[in-house]
């Protein structure tokens, strides 16, 4: 029996239960992980409340990333030994490969060996938000040296994530954030500039930073910005759509999008998670960004398992910077 995370009803963070379950071994091609650290995202607090892309079958459970220890293997599985230090990448189906628990058991395509020296609390803080960032900026923008790129909600992970990888490549991050509360830290950070949303006009600093306009917006908010970031944006320009936090509906720039050719696009990392080849290219950039010191995951606080209510919460408040990670 191993203790897990699931919940019966959609809700509030309440609704997450503690639950000893029979976790059955590996089957072919399986690995089996002792779980030391979890990565929380908002995308497992979204199907919590029944808004995810994802409907389950309840009782569910849940969670995207985790870092752990090898436990045992299945059939066929030679990348991985007993013993080995790894981490998860974000499975398509959370659902079905949930990661919230003591023992888990993913596909051995989706199991990584990390270097020791990372430490679980901080491999668990890397998949999702460097795949997220590293797909937008790298494999589908293509974003050059000396670019600039407009990251919104610049810190949560994957706007930390995009930061540190625009830096590795030469590019020039703007950070999009509502108040300037957190302004120092982004700079911190490593961002060339900060634009605070709900204090400055948007558009017009959008263009003072970058007077030819900006090709590359990245951006998981949605809501009445997508105004301002389409008018700042170049002829030609992407803008990336990954996470849709506003409540509030979201204009289609019309007379923007036909005057510039704009193209804007949802995105997912399954994208990259679901392709193979790219996903080991993506591996690679990552990996080496971690080992060379240029990617380092931020992680804004740390809670025990058994206070995986209380981490939902401020997972929901907004007050982070960088990764919410919980400790088993």
């Amino acid at each position: 029996m191993a203790r897990v995370v699931r919940f019966h009803a959609y809700g509030a963070p309440e609704v997450l239960r503690i639950e000893d379950v029979e976790v059955p071994p590996p089957g072919p091609g399986e690995v089996r992980i002792r779980v030391k650290a979890l990565g929380l995202n908002r995308a497992e607090a979204s199907m919590r409340k029944g808004g995810y892309i994802e409907t389950p079958t309840l009782p569910s459970g849940l969670g995207l990333e985790a870092a752990g220890i090898v436990e045992s293997v299945g059939d066929g599985v030679d990348a991985v030994a007993l013993g080995d230090a790894v981490s998860i990448i974000p499975p398509r189906s959370m659902a079905r490969w949930p990661a919230y628990g003591e023992f888990v058991t993913f596909p051995a395509e989706l199991v990584v060996k990390h270097p020791p020296s990372l430490g679980f609390e901080a491999a668990a803080a890397t998949w999702m938000q460097y795949l997220t960032a590293y797909g937008a900026l790298v494999d589908i923008t293509r974003l050059g040296r000396g670019e600039p790129v407009v990251i919104t909600a610049a810190s949560s992970s994957v706007g930390l994530a995009a930061i540190q990888i625009a830096k590795m490549i030469g590019a020039v991050p703007i950070a999009v954030t509502r108040t300037s509360a957190k302004t120092t830290a982004l700079l911190d950070a490593g961002t060339a500039y900060v634009v605070t949303s709900q204090e400055e006009d948007l558009e017009a600093r959008l263009r003072e930073i970058a007077p030819e306009g900006v090709r590359v917006v990245l951006d998981a908010v949605g809501g009445p910005i997508f105004t301002p970031l389409a008018a700042a944006m170049s002829r030609g320009g992407i803008l990336l759509e990954y996470g849709g936090l506003s409540s509030e509906p979201t204009p289609f720039p019309l007379l923007d999008v036909l005057a510039k050719t704009l193209t804007l696009r949802g995105y997912l990392v399954h994208e990259i998670t679901g392709d193979p080849v790219r996903l080991e290219a993506a591996k690679a950039f990552v990996l080496d960004g971690l080992a060379s010191g240029a990617l380092k995951p931020v992680i804004a606080r740390t809670f025990p398992f058994d206070r995986i209510v209380e981490a939902h919460r401020f997972l929901e408040s907004g007050e982070q910077f960088g990764k919410v990670v919980v400790t088993v």
